[in-house]
């Protein structure tokens, strides 16, 4: 508990507004971290003389470290609160990318890449947190359901954005920008912003761990965690693959890739309005309908792919694809997120932490056993990663049934 000379910068009240925008301006950095060096990939492996396998761990080590962070920086924040922790992460976010953009070496840049996502996590969880300690009710479902919609704007705009620097001043200039980006912020929160955690929880390492005990227990919460997961891992697997594909195979430039990566990602968001707007309707019925999408278009990408081959057909598909994922992330990014309130924190680090874990290992994995290559393993991974969300769903709907006969 602190003490009243150590409490943090409370938000005044004229600024909350301000600090309510810069709160949902950082959500979308995980996605602004690693997708405005995807249109680089293809360049970054020729300067750096790497393999494509090696330039894309990248962007597995920092899922993974973003993921394994979020899993007890909930705890973290809960106990010593958001502002502080948010404001040094990031500095420390700021200072890799410079190292990053200095860099000529795999490994260092390996090593950053794992500082980002650390540093990353402790901002986003922070800034998720925020909007459950000054919400509820209504209004806190509304905020939570836009989270997956802000955050899609990070994988619209970074490639665009990426696949330009790409072609004018070359992959460095891309973490240039995110430390550029990562400053201004850190002098807009010293303004404006504040704590938010009105009671710190005491640091009890055996307390913490029962409060995580129980939310993994808690079947349904679980399977939605990995309905995230597999959702986003259909975007992280085109992100790994996709320049690639256009660039080596389609020889078309990194400003094409980029405007590829944007599009699908005006898909992503157009999947999350859409689950914001049917946020009311049963969800189970949503779910059915946009599951079943998923698996005809998948089939029908399959299948078209032995006549004709091409950007259009592979942005087509994959457009349709991520609609549904979007429109399934947000669904069970809101239902996660809001079932434990008085661990805000806790829940919040839970719940992006296992989605990323899933997420790296899984489209790694995917990567590993389809490369790059072209788009025939593009559409076996969807499918792959289609199949096991219908096989989540059926488990999920089959527990629901159970608990309502009182099994």
């Amino acid at each position: 508990m602190y003490s009243t000379l150590s409490v943090p910068k409370t938000i005044k009240q004229r600024h909350q507004g301000i600090a309510n925008l810069l709160a949902f301006a950082l959500i979308p950095l995980s996605g602004f971290a690693t997708d405005i060096y995807i249109p680089s990939l293809p360049t970054m492996a020729a300067e750096l003389h790497v393999s494509s396998i090696q330039v894309q761990l990248t962007l597995t080590l920092f899922l993974i470290s973003y993921g394994v962070t979020q899993l007890f920086i909930g705890s973290v924040l809960d106990s010593f609160g958001r502002y502080n922790i948010s404001l040094a992460c990031l500095v420390l976010f700021a200072v890799a990318s410079i190292v990053i953009a200095t860099s000529t070496n795999i490994y260092v840049i390996y090593l950053m890449r794992i500082v980002h996502g650390i540093t990353v996590a402790g901002v986003i969880v922070s800034k998720r947190a925020y909007f459950i300690d000054l919400f509820s009710g209504e209004k806190l479902k509304h905020y939570l359901s836009m989270f997956s919609i802000i955050w899609s704007t990070g994988p619209i705009v970074a490639p665009f954005i990426g696949g330009y620097l790409q072609t004018g001043y070359g992959w460095k200039s891309n973490f240039y920008l995110l430390a550029i980006f990562a400053a201004v912020f850190v002098v807009l929160e010293l303004i404006f912003s504040g704590e938010t955690l009105k009671n710190f929880s005491t640091f009890h390492i055996k307390k913490i761990g029962g409060i995580y005990a129980d939310m993994i227990k808690t079947t349904s919460f679980t399977l939605g965690l990995i309905m995230l997961g597999l959702a986003y891992c259909m975007v992280m697997i085109y992100n790994m693959t996709g320049p690639f594909i256009i660039e080596h195979t389609l020889h078309l430039s990194p400003v094409v890739a980029g405007y590829s990566s944007l599009v699908l990602g005006i898909a992503w968001l157009i999947g999350g309005l859409i689950g914001k707007a049917t946020i009311n309707k049963p969800f189970f019925n949503r779910m059915v309908v946009n599951l079943t999408l998923q698996v005809i278009f998948v089939i029908v990408m399959l299948i078209s792919m032995r006549y004709i081959a091409n950007l259009y057909t592979i942005i087509f598909f994959a457009f349709i694809i991520h609609i549904a994922a979007g429109f399934t992330f947000n669904n069970f990014f809101t239902y996660c997120l809001s079932r434990f309130p008085k661990n805000a924190g806790i829940a919040s680090g839970l719940s992006g932490g296992i989605n990323y874990v899933i997420v790296s290992f899984f489209s790694y994995g995917i990567v590993f056993l389809l490369p790059a290559k072209d788009e025939h393993n593009l559409g076996y991974s969807y499918f792959i990663l289609i199949v096991l969300s219908v096989i989540v769903m059926l488990i999920l709907k089959m527990k629901k049934e159970l608990l309502s006969e009182g099994v």
